[in-house]
């Protein structure tokens, strides 16, 4: 539930129980707010350049649009169902976000700020990771143990990676 600016400046955490996002600086070693979302949130992801933070409300289908200049949300999003795990894509375009309870991701247009197209994926997405190079979305269905790789192309699942019980964070190794 941490999320790093590129330039590892600014943290910011996903405050589960309490709904709220935590804006660490990473360099001073402190909390410089404590902004308050809903009831509870999940999961945290920030914009490419760093000017957005985004945090799911459980409460409601909905992702919170926190700007980071102000520490504020800004917008909210409606989702087909409760989002979960998301990641923008590299050129900033794009936001794509697990929607556990529907089977679904959904890819949301960030100057639009709205949902442009949603993906049928095995049951119980978890988590979004976006390959440096931005052509494939990879997804982690918990429940069906695998891993969708979604094209950015046509935003289509091009494959499904078996990967195992419990499948859910996914990173990059060197």
């Amino acid at each position: 539930m941490l999320a790093i600016t590129a330039d590892g400046k600014r943290g910011y955490t996903a405050n589960v129980g309490p709904g709220s996002v935590s804006v660490l600086d990473m360099q001073g070693r402190k909390t410089l707010a404590v902004i308050p979302v809903s009831s509870q949130v999940q999961r945290i992801a920030v914009s490419v350049d760093g000017s957005m933070v985004f945090t799911a409300d459980q409460s409601k289908p909905q992702l919170a649009v926190i700007d980071a200049s102000t520490n504020k949300v800004k917008a909210w999003i409606p989702l087909p169902a409760p989002g979960y795990g998301s990641a923008a894509t590299p050129d900033g375009r794009w936001l794509v976000i697990a929607v556990p309870d529907a089977n679904k991701v959904a890819v949301i247009d960030l100057s639009a700020m709205k949902v442009a197209h949603t993906i049928d994926v095995p049951s119980s997405p978890q988590e979004v990771l976006v390959r440096p190079d931005g052509k494939v979305a990879y997804v982690s269905c918990l429940a069906d143990k695998k891993v969708a790789a979604i094209s950015t192309a046509g935003w289509n699942v091009e494959k499904l990676i078996d990967a195992g019980p419990g499948v859910d964070g996914l990173a990059w190794a060197p």
